[in-house]
């Protein structure tokens, strides 16, 4: 059965390259709709990353969109009006907003899926990048684009403030927080160029199939290293991002004093020596 199999989704698409051995690459697959979500399709996401997670014969991911036009388009706003968004208008308050809020904290906590997997995430963008496209590629761990790519921060125009990630992690990737708060409050269209400059992508090619490539063979290089050190040094950077230092350092040294019982220290440092590429078994 080949890995393929084990992943039953109807949204997106995962694939094996066999050139990238433990490598798989996600697509997000409605690109008739511009690969605009709704509710099945977060849910979906959601499911995906988790069981990913836990896969020991994936240890990177590369996220891309099916289609030329869009990575997507964010949320589906049609779907949305017939669905979550509304609401009996003459329910008690309290109420209603207690709903609202399991809703979003439903919501935000699939989006969260992709930043809390234990593998590093390369989301590969282009075309169309809108809105819930932010929350998303924000939860990931590196972001490439292609040079066509059109980001915004679209929830202002209608009529929200981004509550799905981007308001909360955009912030701490980029090195402006005036820049974040002037594309979240005018909703205005920025390019590859510009996000690259601000530290939002690390990376533009020329093509949607450039970048894909270009992602592709990062998480290759990812995925040859040891799965117990690139799943530390995950876990690590993003809670040292929302620590102090001190705390920081302090769970490092909890985390590693488990982690450096590892064999795989020694197969790297062996391989060194001996001028060979090591391997690691699953994890």
């Amino acid at each position: 059965m080949s890995a393929e199999n084990n992943y039953n989704t109807k949204y997106f698409t995962v694939r094996f390259p066999a050139s990238q051995q433990y490598v798989a690459h996600v697509e997000i697959n409605r690109a008739d709709k511009m690969n605009a979500f709704f509710e099945a399709m977060w849910i979906e996401l959601g499911q995906l990353f988790n069981q990913l997670s836990h896969d020991p014969s994936v240890r990177a991911i590369v996220l891309s969109g099916a289609g030329e036009k869009a990575f997507t388009a964010g949320l589906d706003v049609k779907a949305a009006s017939e669905g979550f968004l509304t609401g009996e208008s003459d329910a008690d308050s309290a109420r209603k907003a207690t709903q609202f809020r399991r809703h979003i904290a439903s919501f935000q906590d699939c989006i969260t899926a992709v930043e809390r997997c234990e593998k590093p995430v390369i989301v590969a963008m282009h075309g169309f990048s809108l809105g819930l496209g932010i929350d998303l590629s924000s939860a990931a761990d590196v972001r490439v684009c292609a040079r066509d790519v059109k980001f915004a921060v679209k929830e202002v125009d209608i009529g929200l403030a981004a509550d799905i990630g981007t308001l909360s992690r955009l912030p701490k990737i980029v090195g402006s927080f005036g820049w974040v708060k002037e594309v979240a409050m005018t909703a205005r269209i920025f390019g590859a160029e510009e996000a690259l400059r601000v530290g939002f992508v690390n990376a533009v090619y020329e093509s949607r199939a450039k970048a894909i490539d270009a992602a592709l063979e990062m998480a290759a290089l990812m995925a040859s290293k040891s799965p117990v050190a690139v799943q530390g040094t995950k876990e690590l950077l993003n809670y040292s991002r929302d620590h102090s230092v001190e705390d920081g350092l302090r769970y490092t040294a909890v985390w590693n004093s488990a982690a450096l019982q590892t064999k795989d220290l020694t197969a790297a440092l062996l391989s060194g020596i001996q001028k060979r590429t090591p391997t690691f078994e699953k994890l």
